[in-house]
This record gives structure tokens, C-alpha cells and sequence, in this order.
């Protein structure tokens, strides 16, 4: 295939010879200049070019032709929309391609960026179609104007047509305006892909080396596992306050967190039943005496009256076992503190009135001065926690503070958060036992588990590794 010739007559494009360009050709360049960067939108650029650069350079027709694969006239000169049915546009995008591909597969042609002159014997070779109906739609002489970016791809070029040769100062004006418009398309055009970027980035050569060598160094960076869990501080061996029978609860004499000494009354249950209990026992005893001692001063004088006095004596013992039982009963209906502590519960209204079963929890007692970290590592998340790791919690209250634990005790099954989700229960006790330094009771955030050290890339990869071998089953 031959190259894409200068016209005949037309000027040499490597001539060395002066360009004479005027106050006022640099004023309308600049102008056209302006008007391409504010252009709002492609199809904006391309008719103000077509229309506009007449101001600056004579020609009678001109053409922009997109050069997106395969190819189309996007704008025609003197029509406000090109319609690509049109035997004038469709020979014009014939035009386009036959000049555009003798521009790239030329040899003694001048630059690909440079502006080429050609006319229709040009063509003969190549396009013989499009040279023979040159004469039916342009004037003589042709201008092929390619347009580059900055990354020499080319988004597509310019035609122009007049009667008249080109000059070496229309090639220099429009070979000007060539790169201001090819940046302007820039601007228009799709944006590369991260595939596109990447491509770019590891093209074979220095710079693809340099970029596996430090993905490499990256991916063997040591870095130890760690995982995040809600955490709260809780007591350490707290006392546990439980029903003393069953009943129901009358009311609570302590606050949340009120501070409590021995012997502080805590809570009371209903008392109305075993009064009334307490009060029927006291009389069945009192009847089984009165019976006994009467009984025991007939049997002084009357033999049979001494098998009365053994039944009335056994009466009597049962009724005083039943009193005292009650008595007992009743006493406990009061619960007292058995040790100084902290009264621990959520709310008194949610017990009050409601019935308990003996030994169920009510509350609990706790030393604010030992407390220790409870946490809850989510199966997923799970990084082989062993006791004797290091824990750091990040209280939610105090976000400039942190606390040191270490592990104590790991649950040797998931059980349900009461978010529900499936976690391993950590208990830790904090490095710096001093009162005044530890977290204050019922703080709560999060926890931060450390694991062993491992590469980086097993850090990014071990979630995806682990779906996948799930799903892959391997």
C-alpha cells in the first residue's frame, strides 16, 4: 500500500522557508484556542471546528471525523447535525479512512501529527472509488489535519477542502490549532480502565520489573494477625444474689450501682402469703398445746387417758416443726447484703412484681476495685486465640485510652451473642491490677486480639481463602 502523497502544487511540508503570520491571525488563533477549551461537550467542540476556524483560514468544506472504531463523520461544515445516511457523508467517512490509513502506512510522509495536502490523484491508487466521485462533492485541493493526545493515541482528525493550494502559513496555523484541539478531545474521551492502567503499569520493561520487585517486598512484609470484638468489663468473682424461695418479688431497696456494706437490706419478696401461713401455724400450735395440757392432767387420774396424751404430744411436735418452719420462711423474706460491693442489675421496675423460682439470680455484688475483660471473638474472625495472648481494649468512653489484659480463659464452643452472632467467650485480667488505672466497671468497646506474625499477603488473603475453599470444597 503506498503512502498518502502531497498534492501536486501543493508545498513542500518540510520547506524551511519563513511563515508570515500576522498581529491579527494570532489574535483569531488565540480566540479559536479559547472557544475549544470552554466548549461544553464533544459534539459542542466539534461544530464550533468545523464552522469557526473559516475566521482564521479559508476553505469551503470541512469535516471532523471520529476516530473511534470503525469510524464516523461526527460533524460536517454548514449543517447544525451530520446525518450518516447521506451519500455526502457516507463518501466523506470513505474519504476519512482511506486518507487516515495511507497517513499511518506512509513512509516518506512527514509526521503523523502534522497537517498532509492532498487531492484526488492522491487517492487513485488506494481508493479509486472515492477519487472518482472527488469532483462530483469537493473543490481541488484537500487537507488532512490528524489530531494526537498526550498518549499518541488519536481520537480522530480534520478534513479541509478549498480551490486554492495551501500555504505554509495555513499547515503552521492549523498544525497549532491541531494540539489545542486534540487536548480538548482529551477531555471528552473515555477515561482508561483500571485494566487499561494496569496494563500500562506492568508493561514489559524496567518500570514492570520495578513494580512486581516491590509487590513482592510488599506481600512478604510481616504482619501479625490481629481481630476486633465487643468487649465490657465485668467483676471479678462477683457475688451472686439469688432468690431465697420462690415467690414474688415486692420490691427492690437498692439503686444500680449503689454502693452496699454488710448487712444493707437489697430486696423483699410478697410476704402477705407466709404471714398468713405464719399466723394459721401459731394457731394449730397453741390448739395441739392446749389440747396436750389438758390431756396430760386427765392422765393423773385416768389410765385411758394416758394413750390420748402420747397422740396429743406428737400433735403438738408437728405443730412447732410447722411454726418454726414458717417462722423461718417468713424471715428470709428479706434479703440482706452479705458482703460490701456494688449492686449490679439493670433496672429495679423490671423486677419489681415479678415472680422468682428459688436460686434464680436477681443481682449481683461486685468489687470495683477487681474487675476483669470480657470479650467476644466472632467464629468468622477467629485468629486461634490462646490463653496468655495480649488483648488491648479501646473503651468507647474514653477514646484516648487504652487498657492492657491478658487472656485467661477462651469458651471451647461458640455460643450466641445477644446480638446473635456465634463468638468465643475471652476472659483476661489487666496487666496493671492498681484501682486508679483500671477501666471503671461496666465500660464498655472494643477489643483488639493479637495473633502470630505472618506475611501480608496471607493477611489480605486468608478471608478469601477461607470462602473459597468453602465453596470449592478443598
Amino acid at each position: 500500500m503506498s503512502s498518502l502523497h502531497p498534492a501536486p502544487g501543493a508545498p513542500a511540508q518540510n520547506d524551511s522557508s519563513a511563515v508570515g503570520i500576522d498581529a491579527q491571525q494570532l489574535a483569531l488563533l488565540w480566540q479559536l484556542a479559547a472557544r475549544a477549551r470552554s466548549a461544553a461537550s464533544e459534539a459542542t467542540l466539534g461544530f464550533t471546528i468545523v464552522n469557526e476556524t473559516l475566521s482564521l483560514v479559508p476553505y469551503r468544506q470541512a469535516a471532523w471525523w471520529r476516530g473511534t472504531a470503525p469510524g464516523s463523520v461526527a460533524a460536517v461544515s454548514g449543517l447544525p447535525q451530520s446525518d450518516p445516511n447521506a451519500p455526502y457523508v457516507q463518501w466523506l467517512g470513505g474519504l476519512c479512512r482511506a486518507v487516515a490509513r495511507d497517513a499511518q502506512a506512509g513512509v516518506d510522509a512527514p509526521p503523523v501529527s502534522q497537517p498532509r495536502a492532498f487531492n484526488a490523484a492522491s487517492l487513485q491508487t488506494n481508493a479509486p472509488a472515492i477519487a472518482e466521485e472527488w469532483d462530483a462533492w469537493w473543490p481541488e485541493h484537500g487537507l488532512w489535519l490528524p489530531l494526537l493526545d498526550r498518549q499518541g493515541r488519536s481520537p480522530g482528525g480534520l478534513l479541509f477542502a478549498r480551490d486554492a493550494a495551501w500555504t505554509q502559513t495555513d499547515l503552521a496555523l492549523l498544525s497549532e490549532l491541531g494540539q489545542v484541539w486534540a487536548h480538548a478531545f482529551e477531555a471528552f474521551g473515555p477515561r482508561p480502565s483500571l485494566l487499561e492502567r494496569a496494563r500500562t503499569v506492568l508493561r514489559p520493561g524496567h518500570q514492570q520489573r520495578r513494580m512486581l520487585m516491590v509487590l513482592a517486598v510488599l506481600c512478604l512484609i510481616p504482619i501479625r494477625l490481629s481481630v476486633l470484638a465487643p468487649a465490657e468489663v465485668t467483676a471479678q468473682d462477683p457475688f451472686v444474689v439469688r432468690a431465697p424461695m420462690d415467690g414474688v418479688i415486692d420490691r427492690l431497696y437498692v439503686q444500680p450501682n449503689q454502693p452496699v456494706q454488710p448487712g444493707t437490706p437489697l430486696l423483699g419478696l410478697e410476704a402477705t402469703t407466709l404471714q398468713s401461713r405464719y399466723a394459721l401455724a401459731r394457731k394449730d400450735y397453741e390448739a395441739a398445746q392446749e389440747e396436750y395440757r389438758q390431756t396430760s392432767q386427765l392422765a393423773v387420774t385416768e389410765d385411758r387417758n394416758r394413750l390420748d396424751m402420747a397422740e396429743r404430744k406428737g400433735k403438738l411436735d408437728q405443730s412447732a416443726v410447722q411454726l418454726d418452719y414458717t417462722a423461718a420462711q417468713l424471715a428470709r423474706v428479706n434479703v440482706n447484703a452479705t458482703r460490701a460491693g456494688v449492686a449490679v442489675f439493670a433496672d429495679p421496675n423490671e423486677w419489681t412484681g415479678k415472680a422468682v423460682a428459688v436460686g434464680e439470680r436477681i443481682l449481683l455484688l461486685a468489687d470495683p476495685a477487681h474487675v476483669e475483660l470480657t470479650a467476644y471473638v466472632p467464629v468468622a474472625d477467629n485468629v486461634d486465640v490462646q490463653p496468655g495472648q495480649t488483648i488491648v481494649l479501646y473503651p468507647k468512653s474514653s477514646p484516648f485510652a487504652t487498657y492492657e489484659a491478658r487472656i485467661d480463659t477462651v469458651s471451647y464452643r461458640a455460643e450466641p451473642t445477644p446480638e446473635g452472632v456465634l463468638a468465643y467467650r475471652v476472659k483476661a485480667s489487666f496487666n496493671d491490677t492498681t484501682a486508679s488505672t483500671q477501666p471503671p466497671l461496666g465500660a464498655m468497646g472494643s477489643a483488639r486480639v493479637h495473633g502470630d506474625w505472618v506475611p501480608l499477603i496471607y493477611y489480605v488473603l486468608r478471608r478469601p481463602l477461607t470462602f473459597a475453599r468453602q465453596w470449592l470444597d478443598w
